[in-house]
C-alpha cells in the first residue's frame, strides 16, 4: 500500500508539467471546432479534476497504508515539496481564470493581437516564481515541525506586495491566489505527514 501511495504521489508531482504542456500546446488553437478559449476551460477543469483526484487518491491510499521507512520515508519528503511547487501553479491559474482574472499572454504570442485583450491581465506580476517559493517555503515548515513559519511567509508575501494592491482587483487576485497556493501546499505536507508518520 506503500508504494502505491508513493506512485500515487509522484504522478500528483508529475501531472501538473502534462498539464502545464498540454495548455501551451493547445493554447490559440482551434480544436475540433472550439474557440481557443473553449478549449482552455475545458482542460482547466479537466487539469483540475485530474489533480485533485490524484491528490485525493494519495492521501486516502496514504490514511491506508503504513508509515514509508527506509528510502522511501526520505523520499516522501522531497515528492511532497515537488507536488507543491508543481501542482500549486496550475491550480491557482485555473482558479483565478474561474474568478475572472485574465492569464498573462506568453512571451512569445504574436505582438499583433488585440491590444485590448492584454488590459484584462492581472495587475501583479512576478506570481509564478512568488508562488513557487511560497509554496516550497510552506511545505517546508510544516515538515519541519514549525507552523508559526507560515504566518512569517504570509507577512512577508503580504508586505512586499502591499504597495500593489491598491491596483484595481490586486487584492482580489492576492488572496484567491494566495489562499489556493497555501491550501495546495498545506494538503502537500498533510499528505508527506501520513505516509511518514
Amino acid at each position: 500500500m506503500t508504494a502505491a501511495a508513493l506512485t500515487l504521489f509522484v504522478l500528483t508531482a508529475l501531472a501538473p508539467v502534462a498539464w502545464l504542456a498540454a495548455d501551451r500546446a493547445t493554447r490559440d488553437r482551434h480544436l475540433f471546432g472550439l474557440l481557443p478559449s473553449t478549449v482552455a476551460s475545458l482542460l482547466r477543469a479537466v487539469g483540475l479534476v485530474v489533480l485533485a483526484g490524484l491528490a485525493s487518491a494519495t492521501a486516502i491510499v496514504a490514511t491506508a497504508a503504513g508509515p514509508a521507512t527506509g528510502l522511501w520515508a526520505h523520499a516522501a519528503p522531497v515528492i511532497a515539496a515537488a507536488a507543491a511547487v508543481t501542482g500549486g501553479g496550475p491550480i491557482v491559474r485555473a482558479v483565478l481564470a474561474l474568478g475572472g482574472v485574465r492569464p498573462a499572454p506568453a512571451a512569445d504570442d504574436s505582438a499583433d493581437e488585440d491590444p485590448q485583450s492584454t488590459t484584462e491581465v492581472g495587475p501583479l506580476r512576478g506570481g509564478r516564481v512568488i508562488g513557487y517559493l511560497e509554496r516550497l517555503a510552506v511545505v517546508s515548515t510544516l515538515m519541519a515541525g514549525w507552523p508559526e513559519g507560515l504566518a512569517i511567509i504570509l507577512a512577508v508575501k503580504g508586505l512586499a506586495r502591499y504597495p500593489e494592491l491598491r491596483a484595481p482587483q490586486a487584492s482580489e487576485q492576492f488572496i484567491m491566489g494566495t489562499f489556493v497556493s497555501v491550501l495546495w501546499a498545506i494538503g502537500m505536507a498533510g499528505i508527506e505527514h501520513l505516509l511518514t508518520n
